[in-house]
């Protein structure tokens, strides 16, 4: 959800339980972010300076100990029930879906006389916190350098966030996403905290956000060989997902749930046989039960009855929600002017972009305020940002020291080169745009740039007014019809819409610049989509009343998909013909 959206998030949900995810590629984010907590709790505060070679590491694992410290403090608060406290608890409660075992026994509890005394002690012993985990973007990982020499890659900036992390005192999970980063993968294995003890326990455990069942074999099975063991296998959408997109060969996202589940136990047992023979043959401690996973799915899901069906029918053990939380203070951190935005976007608002510097799609807001201050810069003549932070500076085509596409050095260089387009102005700042709603909320001092990017995923067009964190719990558990809008469709017919589109894009780009495997890919692709759509249509033709209120416009729109396909199919076929 980018980096400053969900970076405080623990300190407001994680006394209810509810797990929450710190992004570390903005170490100047976090580190401004601990002065202003450190002043609004009364916390001692010494700045750590960019002066030294491990100053992103020692930040980010001081802010990571400072929201840990406030997070555990407030459930403790949370947890002592008094008089006064009593308002909150019954709101955290009523949350709870209605069939859940400990909202029965709190409200049995509650029914008859007790005591606070009685009562904190039972919800300390049945409450827990919510995990703080954190998330590395493993491609986001920069060459860093020191007195202009440059420095081993464990100064890279996702080494040493990971070393951040490492160092800190949570006890919770790191989330490696955007592919496979093998030198960053094996830096792991330096650090005590992702190995398990004898009876399983893992501190700090290792989430891989994957696209596809063959991603997750050959990241999880890398691991393993290191001794290292994926905790949790998170399932995202290729396209229907916020932030960047990692679209997929057109595999659809129910088929890839479907290989999952059948394939669960062959996934635990053969990455477990690989991870247990490395941990004895580095003399490390060996378990003495099997390692168990999680298998978890997000992207898209706007309803109770998706969010049910995902678990019931793929055995999933959870369903992640991101995009509609935008809209709900309480959890995240978001300008109010950003959030007025989303709340009236519709589908054409959303959509999937190049303003990335790092080459891959995009999800973004149309007319967001950094959008409308780049094209005030490109007006001017001046297109193109200072560049402050350069996180993403990763090529080296102007400079030894990486630069940025979105810099203005980078775009002045190349409109010098090849004159003025969109493919060379389009790039966004992303560091500072993806910052600013921090910045603007908690009025943080700084001459830097306050336009905002936001990262949406198209689910956003169906929700359009501010949620309760309360409204948001209640929707998710027994749906609501006034949280997303009726005409919605079903969560797999959008992902199925955008993916035909994906494919015609890709079409229209491999006749401009047919290569050697041009054909192969279409193909491939083309073949892909076609079983994912005769998939959905027995997937629905089997599951009786279940997405009644929506199965016959995804029957129309399965048969218009096959039409479609029918249409590109014959296209590719003529272009294989023509280029040969």
């Amino acid at each position: 959800m980018g980096t400053a959206f969900t970076a405080d998030s623990a300190l407001k949900v994680a006394h209810y339980g509810i797990n929450t995810v710190i992004a570390l590629a903005d170490d100047v984010l976090l580190e401004r972010l601990r002065k202003h907590y450190s002043n609004v709790y009364s916390l001692s505060y010494k700045e750590i300076k960019n002066d030294t070679k491990d100053y992103r590491a020692d930040r980010i694992t001081a802010y990571l100990e400072m929201v840990n410290q406030l997070a555990s403090e407030k459930f403790e608060e949370f947890t002592t029930a008094t008089k006064d406290k009593f308002e909150e608890v019954k709101k955290y409660f009523a949350m709870l879906p209605d069939g859940s075992d400990i909202k029965q026994e709190f409200n049995r509890l509650t029914e008859s006389s007790f005591s606070f005394e009685d009562l904190s002690c039972w919800l300390k012993d049945n409450l827990s916190m919510g995990s703080i985990d954190v998330n590395i973007m493993t491609k986001v990982d920069k060459k860093n350098y020191f007195k202009r020499e440059e420095l081993p890659s464990e100064y890279n900036d996702a080494h040493a966030g990971l070393r951040g992390y490492a160092n800190s005192n949570l006890a919770s999970s790191v989330i490696f996403s955007a592919g496979m980063n093998p030198r960053l993968y094996g830096y792991i294995a330096n650090f005590d905290d992702f190995f398990p003890d004898k009876n399983g326990y893992i501190k700090k455990k290792i989430i891989l956000k994957v696209s596809d069942y063959r991603s997750a074999v050959i990241q999880g099975k890398f691991l393993a060989k290191k001794g290292l063991w994926v905790s949790e296998y998170r399932i995202e959408s290729g396209l229907n997902c916020g932030g960047h997109a990692f679209a997929t060969d057109g595999y659809l996202m129910g088929p890839i749930l479907a290989e999952f589940r059948d394939k669960r136990q062959e996934l635990i047992n053969d990455t477990y046989a690989i991870c247990k023979m490395a941990l004895e043959a580095n003399s490390r401690t060996i378990p003495e039960k099997i390692l168990p996973i999680k298998i978890t799915a997000q992207g898209g899901v706007a309803t109770a009855e998706e969010h049910n069906f995902l678990i019931n029918y793929y055995k999933l053990d959870t369903v992640g929600w991101g995009t509609p939380f935008l809209l709900v203070p309480e959890a995240t951190t978001v300008d109010a002017k950003t959030r007025k935005q989303l709340q009236e976007a519709k589908e054409n608002d959303l959509y999937l972009s190049g303003i990335s510097p790092l080459g891959v799609p995009f999800n973004n807001l149309r007319d967001s305020s950094k959008d409308i201050e780049k094209f005030e810069k490109i007006a001017e003549g001046k297109p193109g940002s200072s560049c402050p932070r350069k996180f993403l500076a990763l090529s080296d085509e102007y400079g030894r020291e990486g630069v940025c596409t979105a810099s203005r050095l980078y775009q002045k260089n190349k409109i010098d080169e090849q004159g003025i387009s969109d493919q060379i102005t389009e790039k966004t700042c992303l560091c500072m745009g993806l910052a600013a709603t921090a910045v603007i909320n908690y009025e943080v001092q700084t001459r830097e740039s306050k336009g905002v990017s936001i990262c949406p995923g198209p689910n956003m067009a169906y929700f359009d007014k501010e949620l309760t964190l309360q409204d948001m719990s209640y929707h998710i558990y027994t749906g609501n019809d006034d949280v997303v809008r009726g005409d919605r469709p079903n969560m797999f017919v959008n992902e199925l819409g955008m993916y035909l589109t994906y494919l015609a894009d890709k079409i229209d780009e491999h006749k401009e610049n047919w290569g050697r495997k041009s054909a192969k890919y279409l193909n491939a692709f083309t073949l892909n989509m076609n079983e994912g759509i005769a998939y959905y249509n027995e997937l629905f033709s089997s599951i009786g009343d279940t997405f009644s209120s929506v199965k016959e416009s995804a029957f129309d729109s399965l048969n218009e998909a096959k039409e479609s396909m029918h249409k590109m199919g014959e296209e590719i076929n003529s272009l294989i013909e023509e280029k040969k």
